[in-house]
């Protein structure tokens, strides 16, 4: 029997990630939040918590919009409740991630800009 190319917790990352993605565009666009979208989702290995990158398109923004999804987290974990097939759907924990900003600085640099 050949072997698995992902495994569950691969599985269940890339599931998170499209339904989470799909409900922060979603809770962006009702509750007037900043632009943000999914970048990552890493899940535990006991599947119990989801910690959810996310960008913003303008990085002074983002503080705001990691705040206003950590507080809705509750809300968007009973939601992915009911769509997704799992016994226990994983804590969901928003971090931001400033790969993007960090990346687009160092551009900056190498082109000699400051």
């Amino acid at each position: 029997m050949p072997a698995r190319s992902f495994t569950r917790s691969d599985r269940l990352s890339a599931e998170l990630r499209r339904l989470v993605g799909t409900l922060v565009h979603d809770a962006v666009r009702d509750n007037a939040l900043p632009s943000m979208s999914v970048s990552d989702v890493e899940v535990s290995k006991d599947f119990d918590v989801a910690t959810i990158y996310v960008t913003a398109l303008v990085p002074d923004q983002a503080q705001d919009g990691v705040k206003a999804l950590k507080a809705m987290a509750k809300d968007l974990r009973m939601t992915l409740s009911k769509t997704m097939r799992v016994r226990r759907v994983p804590e969901l924990r928003f971090r931001y991630d400033d790969s993007v900003d960090r990346g687009e600085r160092i551009e900056a640099l190498l082109r000699g800009e400051s």
